[in-house]
Order: C-alpha cells, then structure tokens, then sequence
C-alpha cells in the first residue's frame, strides 16, 4: 500500500468529521505472553488503515484544517541500543518521510503536546472502549482543559464514535486491498492443498497444522487466526483449536485456517476424509453443504440483502437433511421453525478485510445491508453431527461435521470467489488427499 493510498484514506475520513473536531488513534498496544516474552505484535486494524505505521508506542491524531498539517504522529525516537536489542524503529524522521505525517513528536510528549491539539475542538472523534487505559488518559486530557476553562482555555464539548465513520470506509474495499486479499486466498489455497497431500490416517491433528504454516510461511504470511484442523469428532466443535488428535481411518478431517498478507485477511475452510475416501453418509452430507456454499455464492451479487447468501443456504441444507431423513416435515415448517440448527447452528458468514471477522454494520435502519460491489464476505455453510445428536439414533451419522468456506468479494456483475482453487468438489478432493507432495 502506498503512502498516498494511506494519505486518501485520511482525507476521506476528514472529509467526512466536523470542521471543528479531532480524530485520536493510539495504536495497539504490546501483549506479554509469558512473563517477559511479548506475543508477536499486530498493529491495531483501524491505526494501520489510516496510518500503515507498524510499531506499538505510537498515536495518531487528525486535525482537519490545521495551518501546521492536519496528520500528526506520536512513535518512538531512534535509539541505537535500543534497536540493537528490539529492532528498528522509523523515528519522527521515518514517520514524516517514510509514513507521511505532516508533524512528528516523541511519543513521551503526548501528555504535554496532546491537550493543546484538543483545545478549541468542538468534538473529538475516538472509539471508547477499545483500549480502557487510553480512554482514561483522553478523558484526562480533556479534564485538564476544562479545569482551566477561567483561562480562556476551551476543551472539547462532545465525544463521537470514530467507529462510526472509519468502519463504514473499511468496508468497502478498493482494488489495492481486494489484489493482497486475493493473494492471501491463493496461498491458502495452496496450504489447504498441501495439507490434503499430506493427510494420511496416524498422522496428528498438529503435523497437517504444520503443513499449512509452512505454506503460510514461505509466501510471506502469518495465520490470521487460529488454524481449526479436527478429525472426527473434534470437527463438530465450531471454535475446536487444539489440533493435538490423531486422525482416524475413516473420519473426516475439518481444517479451517487461511493466512494474512499485510494486514489482509484470508478465511477458508475444507473438509475432507482423512484416507482419501468418502463414506456414502459422508458424501451425501458433504455435497448438501457443498451445494449450500454454491447456492449461497450465487446470491452474492449487488442489489441483494446480506441476509439472502444465509436463506439460500439455509434452504439448501434443510432440503438435504429433509430427504435423508435427518429432518421430518413440510420444508417451509422446518425453516420457519429453524429445525436446522440443530445441525447448522451459525450463519453463513461474515465481512473479512484486515480482520478475519472485519467491521461493518450488518444492518442498517433495522433492515439487512445491500450488497455493494468492494464488499468481501465470506461464505460457510455447514452441518455437524456430534454423536448422540438427540433425534439420530443411527451411528453412520455420528462424528461427522463438514463446512466448506470460501471468500468472496462483490463486484459490479455478480462476485469474485478469491479461494476458487481450494478444492471443494469431491471427486477432485478424493484424487488429491494422501498423494504426497
């Protein structure tokens, strides 16, 4: 992403704040994992949209209108020891040549130079209760100003939700952010192919996992989430992170894992059996979820509703339980009664973007939002049957649990399906799985 795509951005977002008013934005903070060791750190998704500044100890500050430049940075100084030890920082001179910003300031001096950019801001534009111990500093701050109010000095007289613009903008996605999320579903389609080749029955739930984090790896990515890879049972378990099972003959293996290439997210989920081979229970439920995903993408297109890829899918799955039987009754009664979701308990997706589970109002006026072409989303059907399912007596169904999840983005004829070489159609998963690299 180029400076000018970050400085676009900014002065979209100017545009659309009072003239009087003051945008603040401190970047993520760093996460102790244990004792003195940090978790690897993420810039906060907000900051680096507007910033693309990667270090923590950072802030920025928006002041539209303002004679001295309206983008201002606090970050780090250099410091040569420091640096030796825990790598390079940009400094103010980095921030302003490599980053854009119209005035740099060490990040030490926020507390004194910061009240001076609120003064005389009639609102100030902030997302409350991201970070509680920054939000005490900003109200602070504001405090302070208006205790010197017989001064002459004027603080702020309202607080309004950054979110509320910045997430809007986010949500649409220009060419440069849809190129690096297409990249990022290629590489992951690549993983979720490596793993195929290399799944075998005796193998753990954590060597496939590390097949995929190679394939992230080399390409320049890390997970954007924590890679789901269940066998059997664990499959049926939405959120199942611990991938320390050992994968079965005849089970089915969920995998639900995708990179992120600068920021951009990735999110796909396979599923496929862990010899290579299809039980006829499996295939008849796999190719219902497999057609409920292809229905669902189907309805992706500009001028639907949010909710309409969920009632394609919706429709398809109920169809499908109701003629194997898992369902009993007349199929408009079993949806309006969601008899469904006793095997498919979650929607059908979410917006993706620099957050695998990105912003953006899902409603608007209480009604379900248009598709506008620059929207990505997701789409993940699936149907899980854990054994001891009340109401399925028969153990050929027991421990199967299958989502086929791709990424998509709307465009101005239909949509783009960024994880289209991800192998989902059966015959071609069955040829792949187990035949090495």
């Amino acid at each position: 992403m180029t400076k000018t795509e970050y400085a676009r951005r900014r002065k979209q977002l100017m545009r659309m704040m009072d003239k009087k008013a003051v945008a603040v934005l401190p970047a993520a903070p760093v996460r102790i994992r244990n004792r003195d060791a940090e978790h690897a750190f993420r810039q906060d998704s907000d900051f680096l949209y507007l910033t693309g500044f990667l270090e923590p100890e950072a802030v920025a500050v928006l002041t539209p209108g303002r004679k001295h430049g309206e983008f201002i940075l606090f970050c780090r100084e250099r410091d040569p020891e420091k640096e030796t030890w825990n790598g390079r920082r940009a400094g103010l001179e980095g921030a302003v040549e490599q980053y854009g910003a119209d005035d740099a300031f060490p990040i030490e001096d926020l507390d004194e130079i910061l009240p001076g950019l609120l003064e005389d801001r009639e609102k100030v534009y902030y997302t409350m209760g991201a970070q509680s111990d920054f939000d005490q500093k900003v109200i602070g701050w504001v405090n302070r100003i208006r205790a010197q109010s017989r001064a002459g000095r004027h603080p702020p007289r309202e607080f309004a939700a950054l979110d509320y613009l910045l997430h809007d903008m986010r949500l649409y996605k220009g060419r440069s952010e849809i190129a690096r999320m297409r990249k990022a579903a290629q590489h992951s389609a690549r993983a979720h192919v490596r793993a195929m080749r290399h799944c075998q029955p005796g193998l753990w739930e954590y060597q496939v996992e590390a097949e995929l984090l190679h394939e992230f790896r080399v390409n320049g990515m890390v997970p954007s989430y924590t890679p789901i890879v269940g066998g059997g049972a664990n499959g049926c378990i939405l959120h199942y992170i611990e991938n320390d099972a050992r994968l079965r003959d005849g089970d089915l293996l969920l995998i639900d894992a995708a990179g992120e290439l600068e920021g951009y997210a990735a999110d796909i989920t396979r599923t496929f059996p862990v010899n290579g081979r299809f039980t006829s229970e499996q295939r008849a439920l796999y190719e219902i979820v497999l057609e409920a995903n292809r229905a669902a993408i189907a309805k992706v297109k500009p001028g639907n509703h949010w909710d309409d890829p969920h009632c394609a899918a919706v429709r398809t799955i109920t169809k499908g339980l109701k003629e194997l039987g898992l369902l009993k009754g007349s199929l408009p009664k079993l949806i309006h009664d969601e008899a469904y979701k006793k095997f498919y308990m979650h929607r059908t997706g979410h917006w993706l973007g620099l957050d695998v589970h990105d912003v953006g109002d899902y409603k608007v006026d209480e009604e379900w939002r248009i598709l506008e072409p620059g929207m990505a989303l997701t789409i993940e059907p699936g149907i899980y049957i854990a054994a001891h399912t009340k109401g399925v007596r028969n153990r050929k169904w027991w421990d199967i649990g299958i989502r086929v999840e791709d990424d998509v983005v709307v465009t101005k004829e239909g949509c783009e399906v960024l994880s289209a070489d991800a192998p989902k159609d059966p015959d071609e998963i069955e040829s792949l799985v187990g035949s090495g690299l």
